[in-house]
């Protein structure tokens, strides 16, 4: 085989793994629901005279409860307080115990086959606070020796962006857009600020949406980014082209909402809310830069590679841009098909 032929080879396997590799990804994303990285929340408290109450906060994905409860000692009676609530996307539990679990052993079973954190938080009876994130790799928490987490919230605040998949989607369809590092940063900068804005806002109660319907409208921001990213730069829209840190604010104010609501559900400590919610926060620009980086990284390589083998540089763009239309359409479809 010539070396002519012998590049043409190389330049349309490459091409066609690269397309495989993304179709791939939009398949498996799709059967994958977009906010299954929801923590869990268990909170023990302990009565004045003896014993515990309990308040369990199990995640609720598309309209059916993650497999995932704790296990108390055996000796353990429970006594339900009041009935199961369902509060938005989480499904509430209250008990009481008469155990003393100060030094008790607590398993989440199911967690181990599940990508979800347990946000744990311990009141004494002298009312020291103690919180702890219990996770899939060791889903047994042993409060007599286990060590506190006092970053418990900028934890869960990376891994859900990390996890979020619809978020990390936006995310690298900003990448994509801007080949510029200042407007990068500054687009980026604005998606920061808007969606801390709204987290900050919704937590504290000045602002209060349904979560469904801000779900729905996410996914569709993410399509509306890969409809653009897939058209050629002269005919996207005038705001994409010339401010598209501006286009980043106003979904970035859509995603701060949709952070919101996995803080609402798992719960804000009130004698420790700023710094909760500042560590939550904190969290999710910590995974949003790694994010980033990995991306940024990566699409270095890949422009190495493709001027060696005189590839389309729009390949990976417009590639990328089909494949995220792709998953972030039947998001839209049916998380709007769910609020029916």
């Amino acid at each position: 085989m010539s070396t002519r032929a012998f590049g043409t080879f190389l330049r349309g396997t490459i091409f066609k793994s690269t397309l495989t590799f993304l179709w791939a990804l939009a398949f498996l994303s799709a059967q994958v629901h977009a906010d299954e990285v929801r923590p869990a929340y268990l909170e023990l408290k302990a009565k004045p005279g003896s014993g515990y109450e309990i308040v369990w906060k199990q995640p609720v994905v598309e309209n059916r409860r993650l497999p995932i409860d704790p296990i108390f000692p055996g000796h353990c009676e429970l006594e339900e307080t009041s009935p199961p609530e369902l509060t938005g996307s989480a499904l509430l539990k209250r008990w009481q115990t008469e155990c003393d679990l100060s030094k008790a052993d607590i398993e989440i079973t199911g967690l181990r086959t599940s990508i979800t954190d347990v946000m744990v938080r311990h009141i004494d009876k002298a009312g020291t606070i103690a919180t702890y994130v219990v996770q899939p790799e060791d889903p047994v928490l042993k409060l007599g020796s286990a060590d506190t987490d006092s970053v418990g919230y900028l934890v869960i605040g990376i891994e859900h962006l990390v996890g979020g998949i619809d978020h990390v989607l936006f995310v690298i369809g900003l990448v994509l857009f801007i080949h510029s590092p200042w407007m990068l940063f500054k687009t980026i900068t604005a998606f920061t600020v808007a969606h801390s804005i709204t987290l900050a806002l919704s937590i504290l109660g000045f602002v209060a949406v349904a979560q469904a319907p801000v779900e729905a409208v996410i996914a569709l921001s993410i399509v509306f980014l890969a409809r653009e990213l897939a058209q050629p730069e002269a005919l996207r829209s005038v705001l994409t082209r010339s401010s598209p840190w501006l286009m980043a604010f106003i979904f970035g104010l859509l995603h701060g909402l949709g952070f919101a609501g996995v803080l609402r559900e798992i719960g804000l400590p009130e004698d420790a809310l700023f710094s909760s919610l500042l560590l939550f926060n904190i969290g999710i620009e910590i995974g949003q830069i790694i994010v980033v980086g990995i991306l940024i990284c990566g699409l270095w390589l890949w422009r190495k590679v493709s001027e060696g083998l005189s590839l389309s540089p729009r390949l990976i763009d417009s590639s990328a841009a089909y494949a995220m239309g792709t998953v972030a359409m039947y998001w839209t479809i049916d998380r709007t098909l769910i609020l029916f």
